[in-house]
């Protein structure tokens, strides 16, 4: 008996000194692994301390495995050779003679391959030359991608050219069925929500520098947030599809929208038909021409994506010749549809006019090649438009067993736009297969909507070269990216910062299905974070963070059967982050790098050389010339210069024009950086300009406008009377915010500037409301600091659009002037001629002193008065030129502040002091208040100068039409010449002011594009300008 409990007496020790033996290894390589976490510690902030798993013996060598931490560093080729110097120099006594002979492994590698093959140089290794046979020099691989659009004015030849991404913004509005109600899957906080905010990178940015690339993007959920849709199709009569020629039913059921909701397994791909051509060889004589079209009732003018829908059969056209007619003009696509049928596929957004016309819609012809294809076409949508998968709690359980409800529930749909919602709702109503959308049965639809976007991505793939037995989309997919943002809080200013995952292992295989090793996927997130992080330290926070570099098993990168990365950009419930990542500058950046990260991964892939589309072009102006009889817009800019990447040089341009309440044509191509176009009298004509490289393109410069009056011999623009309209608003910025010393308060305040969108924001749901940096997350409907209101939630509000010298332009020509427009960049250089104008017109929106994020990491922006400004403004004013003023902030920005930065003594001499004795001294007001009001009304009041007594409403709420004042200047006059000309109705405080002397000048405390009508833009215009021309 005594034998028996001594022998488990040892069974039960032999754990415990197992574990004590482990502990003595690693104690024994301490020194080795604090050294090494000195070592890489610069190099990003992990978690977990670096250590010793374990250390053996085999084969006279030593094997140190290192537990998975270290694996999360971004190593280098220096790293992993300092390392092995490190253990050698400090090798505990034990092992001494082992140090001319052992290893280094981390999750199962040796520690050289979790090293960069990238960012070590490496042009050709084992695992680039498997990938190059197996994917990107596969003589099966499509060189016709999905949809390409040719009416484009230039060739990408090294950039994403016929790459095919799929990526998508986290998460969506989903219904929840333990609750029996659709919510958001993330709290609301800091005046956004995850499921929400991340496409306020995705939408705007991300996806048109990665399409300006050349790229074809596909995306789980709805790209657009027009409220509106529109389908067209061949099972609705009526609905505005017509078609000529010879046609028939295509073999396969197609779209039908015959339901107002749809319910769990119900396809609408599956509801109807499509209809099916041979195709015509042109040129010959055999065959019949034949031809189709979609004419949509537009509800109201505005932008609606348009995807059109078709069959792939065996002998399918891979180029069916789509032409879409919009406001703008004709776009022309040739579509593969060999690739994507079934589905809805994206074309592009258009401007459409509001009703039914054979100017505007989609057409499609049989031309092809050859004579032996066939050309299928089913429905149309224009339009994003409103949910309508209607949902309820599952009727089983995970099993499959009938489930007996509390009470019955009906089927009800989100009632928010298609935009918000989940994939799991997208993919239904895109007509995949509830397999895809629904991995666990209907039984949790917050499952369902991360698991469905990986099952998305192989279905696409499946079918293709890549899975050629299998059947799906036949898409070749390059890269799938999900884009994140993370929870974690500090109490102080500390960033969380960047972290990225990928997947070296699914379901115990390490390789893709095409024989690649899943590998490769940690250089590309390795790039991609990489890029992110140094694009960031390097523009506004030096630093910022950069988290681990993490291979877990994340269904996002995971599942997909294609290199797939998952990023958490940042945390959304970090004051300090999001002071930053509520920025639209910052998101470009951010959107840039994730771009730039993705096409230097590819090019290394394929071992092709790249280019980096341009930055945006600068100094642009739009002036007035003629020759003969002849009038023209001459046009000039210059090139930016991208410091933080060398191949991104300008190479040539591309002008798009609009002309009057049109859209923008297709562009043509410029080569050098000024350029001349013929112009009529009472029209409108608008440009932008981009840059363009073998990279692809760059976004749009800013609008500017230009306009003769339409009457030559009764306009009041004769000679010398033309207006200049300068730009002076280009601020993009993330609302007001502050955060105490003590660090116990702190959040955004956008009842003093709530911002200013690129564009338009969908992001933004309403004003925080919890300031408390003690107060908890408790429930995503109690969330805590940052907590905020959702009154604005699921709304796109208009932003800063670039585009105001056309409605100032338009009410001035409509009083008999011409105008011209410029950037306040071109203005100061010298680039414009002043003597040409005597008045000019200063758009000054909401333009202020802007501070991103910490105060002292980034230079302050969008400063109303710059130096340069100031001095061209004077000298114009010394010569008898007149002026007209408008903006919320021309009198705040010298003597107050919205941001919390701090004005030492050398910004108080060098920059405040000369902006208020210029204002004071050139425009002749001061400040009284940058809280004059918060109601919309204005009114003229009496005055010296005969102007009449009118009165004007202007926008104080996020609407979709014109960016909104939360609180306008009040200013007051600074001469004994200058009078108040405007006050604000609620309570008196002065507006507006107007000085006669030498020269004239009209300043006023809110933007004239901001009131509500462009009558009323008109009216205020006309009536100043007789005092200003007079």
């Amino acid at each position: 008996m005594r034998k028996t409990i001594i022998l488990l007496s040892c069974m039960l020790l032999f754990p415990l000194l197992s574990s004590a033996q482990r502990k003595s290894t690693a104690e024994e390589f301490l020194a080795v692994t604090d050294s090494i976490q000195s070592y890489l510690s610069s190099e990003a902030s992990i978690m977990g301390p670096i250590a010793i798993d374990r250390a053996t013996i085999s084969r006279k060598k030593l094997n140190i495995r290192f537990k998975p931490s270290i694996s999360e560093y971004p190593l280098r080729e220096r790293h992993v050779k300092d390392i092995y110097s490190i253990v050698k120099l400090l090798m505990p006594a034990k092992y001494a003679s082992y140090k001319s002979s052992f290893t280094l492994t981390a999750i199962g590698l040796p520690l050289e391959e979790l090293v960069s093959g990238y960012y070590s140089g490496e042009t050709s290794n084992e695992v680039l030359r498997e990938y190059r046979r197996k994917v990107s020099d596969n003589n099966k691989r499509p060189s016709v991608p999905l949809v390409t659009n040719l009416s484009k004015g230039y060739k990408v030849t090294k950039g994403l050219q016929e790459s095919h991404i799929t990526l998508w913004q986290s998460h969506g509005y989903y219904y929840e069925q333990s609750l029996k109600r659709w919510e958001w899957q993330r709290a609301r906080i800091f005046e956004t929500v995850e499921d929400l905010y991340t496409q306020s990178y995705v939408l705007p940015f991300l996806v048109p520098m990665l399409e300006n690339a050349g790229a074809n993007l596909l995306l789980p959920r709805e790209r657009d947030h027009q409220l509106h849709e529109i389908i067209v199709d061949n099972d609705t009569p009526g609905s505005g599809y017509s078609e000529d020629g010879k046609w028939k039913a295509s073999p396969d059921s197609g779209f039908a929208h015959i339901k107002p909701y749809y319910l769990y397994k119900e396809n609408p791909f599956k509801l109807g038909s499509a209809r099916m051509a041979n195709a015509k060889e042109v040129g010959s004589r055999r065959g019949t021409y034949s031809t189709a079209s979609w004419i949509p009732e537009i509800p109201e003018d505005g932008d609606y994506a348009v995807y059109i829908s078709y069959h792939t059969l065996k002998n399918s056209i891979d180029a069916a010749q789509y032409e879409v007619r919009h406001k703008g003009g004709s776009t022309r696509f040739s579509v593969n549809q060999t690739m994507g049928g079934g589905t809805w596929v994206y074309l592009g957004t258009f401007p459409f006019a509001k009703g039914s016309k054979s100017s505007q819609g989609v057409f499609l012809n049989n031309n092809s090649s050859s004579n032996k294809d066939v050309i299928t076409a089913d429905a149309v949508k224009f339009g994003g438009g409103m949910g309508n998968i209607a949902r309820k709690p599952s009727d089983t359980d995970k099993e499959g067993n009938p489930v007996t409800p509390d009470f019955e529930v009906e089927p009800e749909i989100s009632g928010y736009p298609r935009f918000t919602e989940g994939s799991r709702y997208w993919l239904q109503w895109a007509g995949f297969n509830d397999t895809i959308y629904s991995v666990n049965r209907n039984f949790t639809d917050y499952n369902d909507d991360y698991q469905s976007r990986g099952m998305w991505v192989n279905i696409l793939t499946d079918g293709s070269y890549l899975k050629p037995d299998r059947k799906g989309y036949n898409i070749p997919i390059d890269l799938s990216f999900a884009f994140h943002t993370d929870a974690g809080t500090t109490l102080t200013d500390s960033i969380i910062g960047t972290l990225a995952i990928y997947t070296r292992i699914s379901m115990d295989e390490e390789e893709y299905p095409y024989g690649v090793k899943r590998s490769i996927a940690r250089d590309y997130t390795d790039i991609v974070q990489t890029q992110i992080v140094e694009d960031i330290r390097a523009t506004f926070e030096p630093e910022w963070s950069r988290r681990g570099l993490w291979d877990k098993a994340y269904s996002e990168s995971r599942s997909p059967e294609v290199p797939a990365m998952l990023l958490e950009l940042l945390s959304h419930q970090n004051l300090a982050d999001m002071r930053y990542g509520l920025d639209p500058a910052f998101r470009f950046v951010v959107s840039r790098a994730i771009y730039k990260g993705m096409l230097k991964y590819l090019s290394w892939l394929r071992g092709t050389p790249y280019v980096v589309q341009p930055l945006p072009v600068r100094a642009f102006s739009a002036e007035i010339g003629s020759s003969g009889s002849k009038y023209r817009a001459e046009l000039k800019w210059e090139p930016r210069v991208d410091r933080l990447e060398s191949t991104a040089t300008t190479r040539s341009y591309m002008l798009y024009t609009r002309v009057d309440e049109g859209g923008f044509d297709n562009g043509v191509p410029v080569n050098g950086n000024s350029f001349k176009v013929n112009i009529e009298p009472g029209k409108i004509y608008s440009f932008k300009v981009t840059a363009v490289n073998e990279g692809g393109e760059s976004f749009p410069s800013e609008i500017l406008s230009v306009g003769l009056a339409d009457s030559r011999s009764t306009r009041v623009a004769a000679k010398g009377k033309t207006v200049l309209i300068v730009n002076n608003f280009d601020r993009v910025a993330a609302p007001s915010s502050f955060a105490t010393r003590d660090s116990t308060y702190g959040g955004f305040l956008d009842h003093i500037d709530r911002g200013v969108p690129y564009l338009y924001d969908i992001s933004h749901i309403g004003s925080q409301y919890e300031f408390r940096r003690e107060i908890p997350w408790m429930d995503d409907d109690a969330a805590g600091f940052g907590a905020s209101y959702s009154d604005y939630e699921a709304k796109a509000f208009a932003g800063n659009t670039f585009d105001y010298p056309y409605y100032h332009g338009l009410a001035l020509m409509r009083a008999g002037y011409d105008f011209a427009s410029t950037s306040r960049e071109a203005l100061t250089s010298g680039a414009v001629d002043l003597d040409k104008y005597s008045v000019i017109d200063l758009i000054c929106g909401k333009q202020i002193t802007t501070l991103t994020g910490r105060d002292g990491a980034s230079k302050l922006r969008y400063s109303v008065f710059p130096a340069d400004l100031q001095e061209t403004l004077r000298e114009y004013a010394s010569s008898g030129g007149n002026m007209l003023i408008s903006g919320a902030n021309i009198a705040t920005d010298a003597w107050d502040k919205i941001y919390d930065y701090q004005i030492d003594s050398l910004m108080m001499a060098e920059v405040v002091m000369p902006m208020r004795e210029f204002i004071t001294g050139v425009l002749k007001y001061k400040w009284m208040t940058n809280n004059a009001t918060v109601g919309c009304d204005v009114r003229m009041v009496q005055n010296p100068f005969g102007l009449p007594l009118s009165s004007y409403s202007f926008f104080t709420k996020p609407n979709p039409y014109r960016y909104q004042i939360e609180s306008p200047d009040g200013l007051v006059p600074a001469d004994k010449n200058a009078y108040t000309i405007f006050r604000y109705s609620d309570n008196n405080i002065s507006a507006g002011v107007a000085y006669e002397g030498d020269y004239r000048v009209v300043a006023l405390g809110f933007p004239i594009e901001t009131l509500q009508s462009q009558e009323q833009i008109d009216k205020i215009i006309k009536e100043l300008m007789e005092f200003l021309d007079n």
